[in-house]
C-alpha cells in the first residue's frame, strides 16, 4: 500500500471538463441534425449547408479534444505543509 492509494484517478475538475466535452459534442450533433425532406422525390439542398458540412464536425471534434484533455491532464500538486 502506497502513500497515494486513497486518491481518485479523476479529480472534480477533470470530471467537470469531461461533462463539458460531452455537452460540446451533443451540441455538435444537434447542429448536424435535420435537413431532410418529407417527400423522397424532392431533393433538399439544405442538407449541404455550412452548418452541417463544416460547423457541426468542427464542434464535435472540439468536444473530442476536450475529452482527451480531460483524460490526459495531470492534477496540480498541492503544497503539503
Amino acid at each position: 500500500m502506497g502513500k497515494n492509494d486513497d486518491k481518485m484517478a479523476m479529480t472534480a475538475g477533470g470530471l467537470k471538463l469531461m461533462i463539458g466535452g460531452l455537452l460540446v459534442m451533443v451540441a455538435g450533433f444537434f447542429l448536424l441534425a435535420g435537413g431532410g425532406s418529407d417527400d423522397p422525390q424532392v431533393f433538399n439542398y439544405a442538407m449541404f449547408d455550412f452548418r452541417r458540412l463544416v460547423a457541426a464536425p468542427l464542434v464535435i471534434v472540439a468536444g473530442i479534444v476536450v475529452e482527451v484533455v480531460a483524460i490526459m491532464r495531470r492534477p496540480r500538486k498541492k503544497k503539503e505543509e
